[in-house]
This record gives C-alpha cells, sequence and structure tokens, in this order.
C-alpha cells in the first residue's frame, strides 16, 4: 500500500524508542510507531498486508514523518497478534504520552489495552532482556577476543564440500517435522507439543546451534540417515555458525555508531544493550505487579539510573548482577501475580472486530 493510503486509514501513531522512553540525547532519532486498518479488499480477498515500514518519501498526509525511517505503522491484525503475544516493543505503543495522531477508533483500542496483559509478559520481556544480554556477550568477545580471519571448510576438519545453508535447513525442517509428528498424538506429551508448536520457535533454535553430540546418534536413527551424513552435518552446522559469526562481526565493525562505539570501547560492552536489559526486565516487573506499563522512565522513577548504564558509570559485571537479581526478583512476584494466565483471545477477538466496523471499508 502507498503511503498515502495507509495514513488515510491510521487510527494513531505514537512516539516511542528513546523519547517515548524519556531517555532521548540532543541527537536520538525520532522512531514512530502506528496502527491502521487495511481496507476491504485486504479483509475479503486475496490481499494482504502486515505493516508498514519504509516509503516514508513518498506523498503523505503526516509532514512529520516525511523522510523518517525509523516509522513503522501496523496493520490491526498483525499487532493484534503481537499484543496477544505480550511482545514488548508493541504492548508498549498502548501507554505512550505523546500521540501525534490519535483518532476515536485509536483510542478505543487504548481504552482496552488491559486485555492484552497476562502473564505471559514475565517470560517475553525475560525473552527480550536475554536476546540483549546475548548481544552483548557477543560484542564484548569481538571486542576483547575478535576474530582473525574468515573462516574456511578445513578449520572444522571437512574435507569433503560442506552442506549448505539451504541443505541444513531443508534437514533441520524435516527432522523438526518428524519430532512433532511423533508427539503429536500422544496425550501424555499435550504440553511438550505446545511448547514445540506455539510456545517456543524450535525450528529457529535447530537452525542457530548445532546439533549437540550426544543427540546425534538418535538422529541419526530417527531420520534413517547415514553416519557420514551426521557427521558431515554436525561439522557444516558448526562451520555454517562460525562463517555468519564472522559476517556478523564484519557488519558490526563497518555500521557502528562512532560515539557508541567509542563508549563501548571504554566499558568493555555495549551500554544501549546493557540498558534496554536492564529496561525490559523492571518494565516485566511492574507489569507482573502493577499491570500497567510505564513506558517513560522518568515516570517510573530509573530514568537517571538508565541513562548512567548508558554514560558507562555501571561495569559489565554490575550490569549484569542487576539482570541476574531482577530475572529472580520475576520469578517470585509472578507466582503471586493477579494477571491471568493467557489472554482472552475470545474477547481480543470481539474488539478487534469492533475496531474494524468502527472504521468502516471506506
Amino acid at each position: 500500500m502507498k503511503r498515502i493510503e495507509v495514513e488515510k486509514r491510521t487510527i494513531l501513531i505514537g512516539l516511542a524508542g528513546s523519547y517515548g522512553y524519556g531517555l532521548n540525547r540532543p541527537d536520538s532519532d525520532y522512531d514512530y510507531r502506528g496502527v491502521f486498518i487495511a481496507p476491504k479488499r485486504y479483509y475479503l480477498g486475496f490481499d494482504h498486508i502486515e505493516q508498514k515500514d519504509d516509503g516514508w518519501d513518498e506523498v503523505g498526509m503526516f509532514p512529520f514523518l516525511d523522510g523518517n525511517k525509523d516509522t513503522v505503522i501496523y496493520e490491526l491484525k498483525k499487532i493484534i497478534q503481537l499484543l496477544s503475544g505480550a511482545n514488548p516493543n508493541v504492548l508498549e505503543l498502548l501507554w505512550l504520552n505523546k500521540y501525534p495522531v490519535l483518532t476515536p477508533v485509536g483510542q478505543h483500542l487504548i481504552n482496552h489495552r488491559q486485555i492484552f496483559f497476562s502473564k505471559k509478559v514475565k517470560h517475553t520481556y525475560s525473552g527480550y532482556a536475554f536476546a540483549q544480554i546475548k548481544k552483548m556477550e557477543t560484542h564484548r568477545k569481538w571486542l576483547l577476543n575478535p576474530p582473525q580471519k574468515k573462516p574456511i571448510p578445513s578449520d572444522f576438519d571437512i574435507e569433503e564440500a560442506p552442506l549448505t545453508k539451504d541443505e541444513l535447513n531443508a534437514f533441520l525442517e524435516y527432522l523438526y517435522q518428524l519430532i512433532r509428528g511423533k508427539i503429536e498424538f500422544l496425550e501424555e506429551a499435550e504440553q511438550l507439543y505446545k511448547l514445540l508448536t506455539a510456545d517456543i520457535d524450535f525450528k529457529g533454535v535447530l537452525k542457530q546451534y548445532s546439533l549437540p553430540d550426544e543427540t546425534l546418534e538418535y538422529t541419526q536413527k530417527l531420520t534413517n540417515s547415514r553416519k557420514d551424513f551426521i557427521r558431515l552435518l554436525k561439522k557444516s552446522q558448526t562451520y555454517q555458525i562460525a562463517l555468519r559469526e564472522w559476517k556478523a562481526y564484519l557488519s558490526w565493525q563497518e555500521n557502528r555508531n562512532p560515539a557508541r562505539a567509542e563508549m563501548e570501547k571504554k566499558s568493555g560492552f555495549d551500554l544501549k544493550h546493557g540498558m534496554h536489559c536492564v529496561r525490559l526486565l523492571r518494565s516485566g516487573l511492574e507489569i507482573l505487579r502493577t499491570g500497567e506499563v510505564i513506558v517513560d522512565r522518568r515516570i517510573a522513577g530509573d530514568a537517571e539510573d538508565l541513562k548512567a548504564i548508558l554514560n558507562g558509570d555501571y561495569s559489565y559485571e554490575q550490569v549484569m548482577k542487576m539482570a541476574e537479581d531482577l530475572v529472580a526478583e520475576m520469578e517470585k512476584v509472578y507466582e503471586d501475580s493477579s494477571l491471568r494466565d493467557r489472554p482472552d483471545l475470545e474477547q481480543i477477538n470481539e474488539l478487534c472486530m469492533e475496531l474494524v466496523e468502527m472504521q468502516g471499508w471506506s
């Protein structure tokens, strides 16, 4: 869809990112997030759209978006799915301080924001925080012990041609389907099947990490594979992971913000990832306790503390200890939280239909 078409059917746009958190600096970018409701053909026809994240140099209705690459406007059904899944980046969109665009339909969505809360926030917020920790650890490793050369197959004792990325993914997809099929109809494995198909991206895990040695023999039997194939699979996975890390390292070196890189060099870790890790864990705790999202950290009372992390006032060890303590606290609060275990999808579905009907097709 063209920018002008999306903006005509936009129900809200909020100022997110560092300005939303109250942590902005003079050089901070303006991050805008919004919601629009697609026209009739996208609901009743074959057309499909999930979000508008480019084309902001096109003609539009809202001048403040002109040329702004840090803008994403989600289609309603997409954002409803993300909200139902307790996505931290999307939940906060309904709790911002500033909405340059807010229609009565958008206000109706905000008025019902509580229905998206469930105890699942413990898993999503801690999961997003863990992703920040992984980035910190990776960057710290690159700072202290940078890779010296591009990996080659012989580094991993691969004499024949390694399996390609597509071949690896095809086999892992096949393995995933076999495992899912084996547990689908086992009554005692119902929770495991739910984890495998809904709660955890097992396909992503399989593709990101090499198979442990202790699983290789069973994998061979399960897939009726030859031993030499399984041996090559293991080595090829390890090689592809190293190659992916090498490419990520080169991209990191090339695209780093100079000021951020200098602070990272002085402190020994990525300060921004450290700050967001702590912010996410604190926000998750607040939701579990109060059923409210406090996006603006000035209101939450820890804006200066988070800025101190960004300024390098805390060491890597101190930030990691903060995260560890917050995770432990979240475990305790989770048990006593008054939030429902899972969102009421029927109620959410009713809200989605209400919003579409309020907006209309024209």
